[in-house]
């Protein structure tokens, strides 16, 4: 079992940064393949990023691409996700999740591959 607890999420102005943290117990979290995800008001939740175990394989949806960054700290059990040139449709939940079986380079890209989820750090992008 693990928990992960999600932090940095805030209000902020359009072309702002922010940087989100996706902190883990267990000591088995560096071995899993970890995303993140989001869900504006009355949308569904969707794919945002992801890393691989090994930190190898990155993947990003379209919308983030060029702007947001995904990087691991091993030696602080945590995942962050790094958000650049930010705009009002970014504001959402953010949620981090983490894949158990996925394997060393594998970077899960769908949701319903992730087992474990955090409660979700609410971000706000004002225009």
């Amino acid at each position: 079992q693990v928990q992960l607890f999600e932090s940095g999420g805030g209000l902020v102005q359009a072309g702002g940064s922010l940087r989100l943290s996706c902190a883990a117990s267990g000591h088995s979290f560096n071995t899993y393949g970890v995303g993140w995800l989001r869900q504006a008001p009355g949308k569904e939740r969707e794919f945002v990023g992801s890393i691989s175990w090994s930190s190898v394989r990155t993947y990003y949806s379209d919308s983030v691409k060029g702007r947001f960054t995904i990087s691991r700290d091993y030696t602080k059990n945590t995942v962050y996700l790094q958000m650049t040139s930010l705009k009002p449709e970014d504001t959402a939940v953010y949620y981090c999740a983490a894949n158990v079986s996925g394997g060393y380079h594998h970077a899960p890209v769908t949701l319903h591959e992730y087992d474990f989820w955090g409660q979700g750090t609410q971000v706000t992008v004002s225009s």
